[in-house]
């Protein structure tokens, strides 16, 4: 059935990323072909170069606050929108441009740009939630587009998104893998990692590498001496939790 102007919005946009989670969204393919008969696409340049104007029942947003630009974008962004999702660990925890936050900016951008006085850039790369208030966030580098789906599903019908909070060792169970850390001693963060990606890389037998983020219930401390007894040092410590969520993990682990 054809959306109307009566039906609801949903907008796609982006900050600074890689555009991964929006891809998610074009790869689910015979979802994304029911959803657009449910919902009208306002405004998802990824996939369309036609935009409306707000206001948009639903916004998903991608990527990190890491300009002054997208500061004000994102502002306007949250104005615009009656429910505001962000996906993703660069929405959601900064990203892996979140690495900026323990080194000195200015010195990288004239290390790397010939003419960093044309640069203009924060010092630091944020959540969305440190900027606007955020309806819910979703994990993942990139996100699962399962979890996508049900999200974007839950707003339109008016209820909340069915997405679990448990750790990575919860799925690891549920599809029968030997725990890594274990039987191997392979370094982990499953324990402290948000559920969503089917625990591929235990499945595998790699340790997981935490790119969903924090799970609902973290404990840094009770996991660094296993890393440490399996054979990481306190510098292979901190470079394991300083990747894809590197300022979530780092905020856990000072709270």
């Amino acid at each position: 059935m054809p959306t109307t102007k009566t039906s609801p919005t949903l907008a796609v946009f982006k900050l600074a990323s890689c555009d991964g989670c929006q891809l998610t969204l074009l790869d689910c393919e015979d979802e994304l072909l029911t959803l657009t008969g449910q919902v009208r696409i306002a405004h998802f340049l990824e996939a369309s170069s036609a935009v409306e104007p707000g206001p948009y029942d639903l916004s998903l947003v991608e990527g990190s606050v890491t300009t002054p630009e997208d500061a004000e974008r994102i502002r306007a962004i949250r104005a615009a929108s009656r429910h505001l999702v962000t996906i993703g660990a660069c929405a959601t925890a900064g990203g892996i441009q979140a690495l900026r936050n323990f080194a000195d900016v200015d010195e990288f951008r004239r290390t790397v740009y010939a003419h960093p006085e044309y640069i203009s850039t924060l010092a630091t790369s944020t959540p969305v939630s440190d900027h606007v208030d955020v309806d819910f966030e979703l994990r993942g580098c990139p996100i699962d587009r399962g979890q996508l789906i049900e999200v974007i599903t839950a707003f339109l019908a008016g209820r909340k998104p069915d997405v679990p909070n448990h750790s990575v060792c919860f799925q690891c169970k549920r599809r029968g893998t030997v725990c890594v850390t274990v039987a191997h001693g392979t370094p982990c963060l499953g324990p402290v990692t948000h559920a969503g990606c089917g625990a591929l890389c235990p499945a595998y037998g790699r340790g997981c590498f935490g790119c969903f983020g924090p799970s609902g219930s973290v404990n840094l401390p009770a996991l660094i001496p296993v890393l440490r007894r399996d054979g990481m040092d306190d510098e292979a410590v901190m470079r394991f939790l300083h990747t894809f969520n590197t300022a979530a993990f780092d905020k856990e682990l000072n709270s």
